[in-house]
Protein backbone atom coordinates (compact mmCIF):
# COMPACT_ATOMS: atom_id res chain seq x y z
CA UNK A 1 0.00 0.00 0.00
CA UNK A 2 1.17 3.85 -1.01
CA UNK A 3 1.99 5.99 1.67
CA UNK A 4 1.28 9.36 2.62
CA UNK A 5 3.90 12.20 2.69
CA UNK A 6 3.18 12.34 6.52
CA UNK A 7 3.94 8.65 6.57
CA UNK A 8 6.86 8.92 4.81
CA UNK A 9 8.63 11.59 7.07
CA UNK A 10 7.40 10.70 10.29
CA UNK A 11 8.62 6.47 9.47
CA UNK A 12 12.00 8.31 9.06
CA UNK A 13 12.26 9.92 12.40
CA UNK A 14 10.71 7.33 14.51
CA UNK A 15 13.72 5.87 16.55
CA UNK A 16 11.96 4.04 19.17
CA UNK A 17 8.31 2.95 20.39
CA UNK A 18 6.84 3.11 23.80
CA UNK A 19 4.49 0.48 24.91
CA UNK A 20 1.25 1.17 23.96
CA UNK A 21 2.31 2.69 20.70
CA UNK A 22 3.90 6.26 21.77
CA UNK A 23 6.80 6.72 18.97
CA UNK A 24 9.87 8.32 19.96
CA UNK A 25 10.30 10.75 17.35
CA UNK A 26 13.93 11.90 16.08
CA UNK A 27 13.62 16.33 15.77
CA UNK A 28 15.40 17.74 13.37
CA UNK A 29 15.24 21.67 14.20
CA UNK A 30 14.05 23.02 17.32
CA UNK A 31 12.99 26.90 17.59
CA UNK A 32 12.50 28.90 20.67
CA UNK A 33 11.54 32.07 22.31
CA UNK A 34 11.79 33.80 25.16
CA UNK A 35 7.63 32.77 26.54
CA UNK A 36 7.69 29.01 26.41
CA UNK A 37 11.56 28.79 27.35
CA UNK A 38 12.51 29.96 30.42
CA UNK A 39 11.13 27.25 32.93
CA UNK A 40 12.30 24.34 30.30
CA UNK A 41 16.04 25.86 30.66
CA UNK A 42 15.25 25.98 34.77
CA UNK A 43 14.57 22.06 34.37
CA UNK A 44 18.02 21.24 32.86
CA UNK A 45 19.38 23.37 35.71
CA UNK A 46 17.51 21.43 38.04
CA UNK A 47 18.47 18.00 37.07
CA UNK A 48 22.48 19.41 35.56
CA UNK A 49 21.93 18.79 32.05
CA UNK A 50 23.08 20.07 29.28
CA UNK A 51 21.57 20.73 26.06
CA UNK A 52 21.98 17.36 24.52
CA UNK A 53 22.00 19.04 20.62
CA UNK A 54 22.66 22.86 20.41
CA UNK A 55 23.36 22.91 16.81
CA UNK A 56 19.94 21.95 16.04
CA UNK A 57 18.44 24.96 18.32
CA UNK A 58 17.80 28.38 17.14
CA UNK A 59 16.62 30.96 19.11
CA UNK A 60 14.92 34.21 18.56
CA UNK A 61 12.81 37.23 20.52
CA UNK A 62 10.01 37.91 19.20
CA UNK A 63 6.36 37.29 21.34
CA UNK A 64 6.79 40.54 23.17
CA UNK A 65 9.17 42.67 22.13
CA UNK A 66 8.77 46.21 21.24
CA UNK A 67 8.11 47.34 18.00
CA UNK A 68 9.59 50.53 18.20
CA UNK A 69 13.13 52.00 19.38
CA UNK A 70 14.56 48.51 19.28
CA UNK A 71 17.61 49.32 19.60
CA UNK A 72 17.00 50.87 23.12
CA UNK A 73 16.59 49.13 26.51
CA UNK A 74 12.68 47.87 26.93
CA UNK A 75 10.71 49.64 29.01
CA UNK A 76 8.04 47.37 30.09
CA UNK A 77 9.34 44.94 32.80
CA UNK A 78 8.31 41.64 32.05
CA UNK A 79 9.09 42.02 28.69
CA UNK A 80 12.43 43.11 29.25
CA UNK A 81 13.16 40.22 31.84
CA UNK A 82 12.15 37.57 29.43
CA UNK A 83 13.96 38.87 26.83
CA UNK A 84 17.21 38.92 28.86
CA UNK A 85 16.10 35.48 30.52
CA UNK A 86 16.33 34.16 27.24
CA UNK A 87 20.13 36.15 26.61
CA UNK A 88 20.68 34.45 29.58
CA UNK A 89 20.44 30.98 28.46
CA UNK A 90 21.43 31.07 25.34
CA UNK A 91 24.63 32.04 26.69
CA UNK A 92 24.74 29.61 29.52
CA UNK A 93 23.59 26.52 27.25
CA UNK A 94 25.26 27.45 23.91
CA UNK A 95 22.99 28.25 21.87
CA UNK A 96 22.06 30.47 18.89
CA UNK A 97 20.66 33.68 19.16
CA UNK A 98 18.87 35.96 17.10
CA UNK A 99 18.47 38.84 19.75
CA UNK A 100 17.25 41.91 19.31
CA UNK A 101 19.74 44.16 16.67
CA UNK A 102 20.48 40.96 15.20
CA UNK A 103 20.09 41.04 11.37
CA UNK A 104 18.55 37.67 11.20
CA UNK A 105 16.24 38.53 14.51
CA UNK A 106 12.08 38.22 13.83
CA UNK A 107 8.92 36.19 14.06
CA UNK A 108 10.13 32.49 14.80
CA UNK A 109 8.14 30.93 11.88
CA UNK A 110 9.18 34.11 9.35
CA UNK A 111 12.83 33.97 10.15
CA UNK A 112 13.25 29.76 9.65
CA UNK A 113 12.23 29.59 6.07
CA UNK A 114 13.57 33.00 5.19
CA UNK A 115 17.17 32.05 6.26
CA UNK A 116 16.39 28.41 4.10
CA UNK A 117 16.65 26.47 8.09
CA UNK A 118 13.34 25.07 7.72
CA UNK A 119 14.04 21.94 4.75
CA UNK A 120 11.68 19.34 3.42
CA UNK A 121 11.84 16.02 5.04
CA UNK A 122 12.57 17.66 8.31
CA UNK A 123 10.59 17.38 11.71
CA UNK A 124 10.64 20.66 13.49
CA UNK A 125 8.92 22.02 16.65
CA UNK A 126 8.91 25.10 18.98
CA UNK A 127 6.62 25.78 22.17
CA UNK A 128 4.53 27.83 20.19
CA UNK A 129 0.99 26.61 18.27
CA UNK A 130 1.83 28.06 15.16
CA UNK A 131 4.91 26.11 14.40
CA UNK A 132 2.85 24.35 11.78
CA UNK A 133 3.75 27.11 9.33
CA UNK A 134 6.68 25.38 8.64
CA UNK A 135 4.56 22.52 6.62
CA UNK A 136 4.47 24.62 3.62
CA UNK A 137 7.95 22.68 2.94
CA UNK A 138 6.97 19.51 2.74
CA UNK A 139 7.78 18.59 6.67
CA UNK A 140 6.22 17.76 9.82
CA UNK A 141 6.06 21.12 12.46
CA UNK A 142 4.21 21.19 15.21
CA UNK A 143 3.83 23.28 18.47
CA UNK A 144 5.27 21.65 21.73
CA UNK A 145 4.75 22.76 25.12
CA UNK A 146 6.76 24.36 27.66
CA UNK A 147 7.94 20.47 29.42
CA UNK A 148 8.45 19.37 25.80
CA UNK A 149 10.77 22.26 24.98
CA UNK A 150 12.65 20.68 27.87
CA UNK A 151 12.59 17.21 26.65
CA UNK A 152 13.53 18.41 23.19
CA UNK A 153 16.50 20.25 24.48
CA UNK A 154 17.80 17.09 26.69
CA UNK A 155 16.99 14.27 24.22
CA UNK A 156 16.76 16.25 20.68
CA UNK A 157 13.57 13.70 20.58
CA UNK A 158 10.10 13.52 22.10
CA UNK A 159 7.41 11.23 22.63
CA UNK A 160 5.04 11.28 20.37
CA UNK A 161 1.40 9.71 19.28
CA UNK A 162 0.93 9.38 15.72
CA UNK A 163 -2.04 11.65 14.30
CA UNK A 164 -4.68 10.64 12.02
CA UNK A 165 -4.14 11.35 8.43
CA UNK A 166 -6.88 14.22 6.49
CA UNK A 167 -6.64 15.68 3.32
CA UNK A 168 -7.62 19.10 1.79
CA UNK A 169 -7.63 19.26 -1.88
CA UNK A 170 -8.33 22.50 -3.24
CA UNK A 171 -9.64 22.97 -7.11
CA UNK A 172 -9.43 25.62 -9.47
CA UNK A 173 -8.68 29.47 -10.14
CA UNK A 174 -9.89 32.02 -7.06
CA UNK A 175 -11.32 34.73 -7.71
CA UNK A 176 -9.50 38.47 -8.15
CA UNK A 177 -9.29 39.87 -4.37
CA UNK A 178 -9.35 36.00 -3.19
CA UNK A 179 -5.31 35.03 -1.50
CA UNK A 180 -4.71 32.33 0.83
CA UNK A 181 -5.50 33.68 3.84
CA UNK A 182 -9.47 34.16 2.42
CA UNK A 183 -8.79 29.84 1.40
CA UNK A 184 -7.88 28.76 4.80
CA UNK A 185 -10.21 31.24 6.51
CA UNK A 186 -13.38 29.78 4.14
CA UNK A 187 -11.64 26.11 4.85
CA UNK A 188 -11.70 26.56 9.05
CA UNK A 189 -15.46 28.08 7.87
CA UNK A 190 -16.81 24.83 6.45
CA UNK A 191 -15.19 22.39 8.94
CA UNK A 192 -15.21 24.54 12.43
CA UNK A 193 -12.78 25.20 14.80
CA UNK A 194 -12.46 21.78 16.12
CA UNK A 195 -13.13 19.82 12.43
CA UNK A 196 -9.26 18.45 12.36
CA UNK A 197 -8.98 17.61 15.89
CA UNK A 198 -6.42 14.39 16.08
CA UNK A 199 -5.85 14.97 12.79
CA UNK A 200 -2.12 16.29 10.21
CA UNK A 201 -3.60 17.54 7.33
CA UNK A 202 -2.42 17.62 3.89
CA UNK A 203 -3.33 20.32 1.59
CA UNK A 204 -3.07 19.15 -2.11
CA UNK A 205 -5.02 20.31 -6.04
CA UNK A 206 -4.46 23.24 -8.52
CA UNK A 207 -5.54 25.82 -6.26
CA UNK A 208 -2.80 25.09 -3.69
CA UNK A 209 0.31 24.04 -6.16
CA UNK A 210 -0.33 27.51 -7.92
CA UNK A 211 0.43 29.37 -4.24
CA UNK A 212 4.32 30.93 -3.51
CA UNK A 213 5.74 29.26 -1.00
CA UNK A 214 4.63 32.82 1.36
CA UNK A 215 0.83 32.38 0.34
CA UNK A 216 1.19 28.65 1.16
CA UNK A 217 3.07 29.43 4.50
CA UNK A 218 0.04 31.23 5.67
CA UNK A 219 -2.31 27.75 4.42
CA UNK A 220 -0.22 25.54 7.07
CA UNK A 221 0.00 28.21 10.07
CA UNK A 222 -3.74 28.32 10.55
CA UNK A 223 -4.00 24.36 10.22
CA UNK A 224 -4.19 24.82 13.90
CA UNK A 225 -6.73 26.94 14.18
CA UNK A 226 -9.38 24.29 13.22
CA UNK A 227 -7.99 21.77 15.54
CA UNK A 228 -5.24 20.05 13.55
CA UNK A 229 -1.68 18.80 14.67
CA UNK A 230 -0.63 20.99 11.67
CA UNK A 231 -0.70 21.16 8.01
CA UNK A 232 1.72 20.55 5.08
CA UNK A 233 2.07 21.05 1.68
CA UNK A 234 4.36 18.64 -0.07
CA UNK A 235 7.70 20.35 -1.91
CA UNK A 236 8.16 21.30 -5.47
CA UNK A 237 9.67 23.93 -8.00
CA UNK A 238 7.86 26.29 -6.14
CA UNK A 239 9.95 25.34 -3.30
CA UNK A 240 13.04 24.18 -4.59
CA UNK A 241 13.36 28.44 -6.27
CA UNK A 242 12.28 29.71 -3.18
CA UNK A 243 14.72 27.99 -0.90
CA UNK A 244 17.49 28.17 -3.45
CA UNK A 245 20.73 30.28 -1.92
CA UNK A 246 18.93 31.05 1.14
CA UNK A 247 21.86 31.75 4.34
CA UNK A 248 21.36 28.30 5.72
CA UNK A 249 19.89 26.06 2.67
CA UNK A 250 22.70 23.94 1.43
CA UNK A 251 24.88 24.73 -1.50
CA UNK A 252 27.10 23.15 -4.06
CA UNK A 253 26.74 19.22 -4.03
CA UNK A 254 25.17 19.16 -1.12
CA UNK A 255 22.08 21.28 -2.54
CA UNK A 256 21.78 18.38 -5.43
CA UNK A 257 21.81 15.73 -3.01
CA UNK A 258 19.20 17.67 -0.86
CA UNK A 259 17.32 18.41 -4.24
CA UNK A 260 17.28 14.28 -5.00
CA UNK A 261 15.73 13.67 -1.63
CA UNK A 262 13.07 16.37 -1.58
CA UNK A 263 12.09 15.31 -4.93
CA UNK A 264 11.00 11.64 -3.34
CA UNK A 265 8.70 13.77 -0.56
CA UNK A 266 5.09 13.18 -1.98
CA UNK A 267 1.94 11.08 -1.39
CA UNK A 268 1.82 7.82 -3.32
CA UNK A 269 -1.33 8.00 -5.58
CA UNK A 270 -2.46 4.85 -4.05
CA UNK A 271 -2.22 6.30 -0.67
CA UNK A 272 -5.18 6.20 1.91
CA UNK A 273 -5.88 9.03 4.00
CA UNK A 274 -8.55 8.49 7.54
CA UNK A 275 -10.52 11.74 6.00
CA UNK A 276 -11.05 13.62 2.73
CA UNK A 277 -12.62 17.13 1.84
CA UNK A 278 -12.51 18.39 -1.31
CA UNK A 279 -13.15 22.48 -2.42
CA UNK A 280 -13.72 24.30 -5.20
CA UNK A 281 -11.46 27.81 -5.48
CA UNK A 282 -14.42 29.26 -7.20
CA UNK A 283 -16.87 28.71 -4.46
CA UNK A 284 -14.09 30.82 -1.96
CA UNK A 285 -14.98 34.87 -1.44
CA UNK A 286 -13.10 37.29 0.26
CA UNK A 287 -13.37 36.41 4.19
CA UNK A 288 -13.88 37.92 7.60
CA UNK A 289 -14.67 36.49 11.05
CA UNK A 290 -17.66 37.52 13.09
CA UNK A 291 -16.95 35.61 15.73
CA UNK A 292 -14.65 35.09 18.50
CA UNK A 293 -13.31 31.53 17.29
CA UNK A 294 -11.56 31.21 13.68
CA UNK A 295 -14.14 28.94 12.84
CA UNK A 296 -16.54 31.55 12.49
CA UNK A 297 -15.96 32.97 8.92
CA UNK A 298 -17.93 34.16 6.11
CA UNK A 299 -17.70 35.69 2.92
CA UNK A 300 -17.58 39.89 2.94
CA UNK A 301 -20.83 39.88 1.30
CA UNK A 302 -22.90 37.21 3.53
CA UNK A 303 -24.43 37.56 6.75
CA UNK A 304 -23.73 36.22 9.95
CA UNK A 305 -25.72 32.87 10.24
CA UNK A 306 -29.01 32.98 12.47
CA UNK A 307 -28.82 29.18 13.46
CA UNK A 308 -32.31 27.68 14.76
CA UNK A 309 -31.13 26.70 18.12
CA UNK A 310 -28.28 28.91 18.64
CA UNK A 311 -25.61 27.66 21.33
CA UNK A 312 -24.48 29.54 24.86
CA UNK A 313 -21.45 29.94 23.03
CA UNK A 314 -22.52 31.17 19.97
CA UNK A 315 -24.45 34.25 21.87
CA UNK A 316 -21.64 34.85 24.51
CA UNK A 317 -19.42 35.51 21.35
CA UNK A 318 -21.96 37.45 19.61
CA UNK A 319 -22.50 39.50 22.23
CA UNK A 320 -18.77 39.92 22.84
CA UNK A 321 -18.53 41.50 19.55
CA UNK A 322 -21.61 43.80 19.51
CA UNK A 323 -23.39 41.38 16.84
CA UNK A 324 -26.18 40.22 16.01
CA UNK A 325 -26.90 36.60 13.76
CA UNK A 326 -28.24 38.10 10.21
CA UNK A 327 -26.18 41.13 10.39
CA UNK A 328 -23.70 42.21 7.66
CA UNK A 329 -20.59 43.37 7.92
CA UNK A 330 -19.87 45.08 4.64
CA UNK A 331 -20.02 48.70 5.56
CA UNK A 332 -19.01 48.27 9.53
CA UNK A 333 -16.93 51.21 11.01
CA UNK A 334 -13.23 50.01 11.95
CA UNK A 335 -11.30 51.55 14.33
CA UNK A 336 -7.54 49.70 14.10
CA UNK A 337 -6.26 47.30 11.47
CA UNK A 338 -3.56 45.30 11.76
CA UNK A 339 -1.08 44.38 8.88
CA UNK A 340 1.70 41.48 10.84
CA UNK A 341 2.24 38.75 12.30
CA UNK A 342 3.11 34.67 11.69
CA UNK A 343 0.64 35.06 9.10
CA UNK A 344 0.68 37.60 6.89
CA UNK A 345 3.52 39.74 7.47
CA UNK A 346 6.22 38.40 4.61
CA UNK A 347 7.27 40.54 1.64
CA UNK A 348 4.74 39.62 -0.42
CA UNK A 349 1.98 40.52 2.42
CA UNK A 350 3.92 43.47 2.54
CA UNK A 351 4.08 44.17 -1.29
CA UNK A 352 0.25 43.04 -1.54
CA UNK A 353 -0.70 45.83 0.58
CA UNK A 354 1.90 48.73 -0.87
CA UNK A 355 0.52 48.06 -4.33
CA UNK A 356 -2.66 48.40 -2.98
CA UNK A 357 -2.31 52.04 -1.16
CA UNK A 358 -0.50 53.40 -3.33
CA UNK A 359 -1.65 56.84 -3.69
CA UNK A 360 -3.91 56.60 -1.29
CA UNK A 361 -4.79 58.01 2.36
CA UNK A 362 -6.19 56.20 4.89
CA UNK A 363 -9.12 56.80 6.57
CA UNK A 364 -9.06 59.59 9.56
CA UNK A 365 -11.17 57.42 11.67
CA UNK A 366 -8.50 54.82 11.34
CA UNK A 367 -5.65 53.55 13.26
CA UNK A 368 -3.22 51.52 11.00
CA UNK A 369 -0.08 49.41 11.98
CA UNK A 370 2.21 46.85 9.87
CA UNK A 371 5.00 45.24 11.75
CA UNK A 372 6.82 43.14 9.57
CA UNK A 373 8.20 39.51 10.62
CA UNK A 374 11.52 39.69 10.70
CA UNK A 375 14.21 42.49 10.54
CA UNK A 376 14.88 41.07 6.86
CA UNK A 377 11.48 41.71 5.96
CA UNK A 378 11.90 45.53 7.32
CA UNK A 379 14.85 46.08 5.68
CA UNK A 380 13.93 44.26 1.76
CA UNK A 381 10.31 46.54 2.46
CA UNK A 382 12.44 49.82 3.08
CA UNK A 383 14.92 49.03 -0.05
CA UNK A 384 12.06 48.62 -2.19
CA UNK A 385 10.42 52.25 -0.89
CA UNK A 386 7.62 50.17 1.19
CA UNK A 387 7.52 51.98 3.87
CA UNK A 388 7.36 55.66 2.08
CA UNK A 389 4.21 54.40 0.37
CA UNK A 390 3.40 53.49 3.98
CA UNK A 391 4.12 56.60 5.57
CA UNK A 392 2.37 58.76 2.80
CA UNK A 393 -1.17 56.80 2.90
CA UNK A 394 -0.51 57.34 7.01
CA UNK A 395 0.20 54.27 8.04
CA UNK A 396 2.34 53.17 11.19
CA UNK A 397 5.30 51.11 9.75
CA UNK A 398 7.12 49.57 12.86
CA UNK A 399 10.30 47.02 13.48
CA UNK A 400 9.74 43.30 13.54
CA UNK A 401 7.72 41.49 16.21
CA UNK A 402 4.68 39.15 16.75
CA UNK A 403 3.17 42.70 18.20
CA UNK A 404 -0.55 43.09 17.81
CA UNK A 405 -1.26 39.35 16.84
CA UNK A 406 -1.74 38.82 20.77
CA UNK A 407 -1.07 42.21 22.60
CA UNK A 408 1.89 40.89 24.98
CA UNK A 409 3.95 43.97 24.24
CA UNK A 410 2.61 47.66 23.89
CA UNK A 411 0.56 46.88 20.76
CA UNK A 412 -2.91 46.75 21.91
CA UNK A 413 -6.21 47.27 20.66
CA UNK A 414 -8.46 49.64 23.20
CA UNK A 415 -11.16 48.15 25.21
CA UNK A 416 -14.50 47.90 22.76
CA UNK A 417 -12.13 48.65 19.58
CA UNK A 418 -13.35 46.60 16.06
CA UNK A 419 -9.28 45.62 14.64
CA UNK A 420 -9.29 44.43 11.56
CA UNK A 421 -6.65 41.65 11.51
CA UNK A 422 -4.30 40.06 9.22
CA UNK A 423 -3.39 37.84 12.42
CA UNK A 424 -4.58 34.24 13.40
CA UNK A 425 -6.79 34.35 15.79
CA UNK A 426 -9.87 36.29 16.84
CA UNK A 427 -10.17 35.24 20.54
CA UNK A 428 -11.85 37.36 23.16
CA UNK A 429 -8.98 40.16 24.21
CA UNK A 430 -6.46 38.20 22.14
CA UNK A 431 -5.34 42.15 20.99
CA UNK A 432 -6.25 43.57 24.21
CA UNK A 433 -8.87 43.14 27.24
CA UNK A 434 -11.85 43.97 25.46
CA UNK A 435 -10.62 44.33 21.91
CA UNK A 436 -13.13 42.74 19.30
CA UNK A 437 -11.16 41.21 16.22
CA UNK A 438 -12.29 40.42 12.97
CA UNK A 439 -9.38 38.16 10.69
CA UNK A 440 -9.16 38.83 7.22
CA UNK A 441 -6.52 38.69 4.25
CA UNK A 442 -3.84 41.69 3.91
CA UNK A 443 -6.11 43.30 1.05
CA UNK A 444 -8.71 43.14 3.40
CA UNK A 445 -7.31 44.70 5.31
CA UNK A 446 -5.59 47.37 3.03
CA UNK A 447 -9.03 48.18 1.70
CA UNK A 448 -10.56 48.59 5.49
CA UNK A 449 -7.69 50.72 6.33
CA UNK A 450 -8.75 53.45 3.49
CA UNK A 451 -12.29 53.43 3.86
CA UNK A 452 -12.22 53.11 7.61
CA UNK A 453 -15.06 50.63 6.67
CA UNK A 454 -15.23 46.80 5.56
CA UNK A 455 -15.71 46.61 2.17
CA UNK A 456 -15.60 44.10 -0.37
CA UNK A 457 -12.14 43.94 -2.27
CA UNK A 458 -13.78 43.26 -5.63
CA UNK A 459 -15.95 45.76 -6.11
CA UNK A 460 -15.21 49.33 -7.32
CA UNK A 461 -10.96 48.46 -6.74
CA UNK A 462 -8.04 47.81 -9.34
CA UNK A 463 -6.51 44.88 -8.23
CA UNK A 464 -3.05 44.24 -9.30
CA UNK A 465 -0.60 41.51 -8.85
Amino acid sequence: MGKTLFDKIWAQHVVDQVEGGTDVLYIDRHFIHEVTSPQAFDGLRERGIDVARPQQTVATADHNVPTINQDQPIREKLSRFQVDTLTQNCEAFGLELYGLGHPYQGIVHVIGPELGITRPGMTIVCGDSHTSTHGAFGCIAFGIGTSQVEQVLATQCLLQAKPKRMRITVDGILQPGVVSKDIILYIIAQLSASGGTGYFVEYAGSAIESLSMEARMTICNMSIEMGARGGLIAPDETTFSYMKGRQFAPQGEAWNQAIDYWRTLYTDAEAQFDKEYHFKAEDISPMITYGTNPGMGIGVDETIPKPENPSASFKKSLDYMGLSAGDSLEGKSIDYVFIGSCTNARMEDLRMVANFNKGKKKSEEVNVMVVPGSRQVREQAIAEGLDVVFREAGFDFREAGCSACLGMNEDKVPKGAYCISTSNRNFEGRQGPGARTILASPLMAAATAIEGRIVDVRKGFELTE
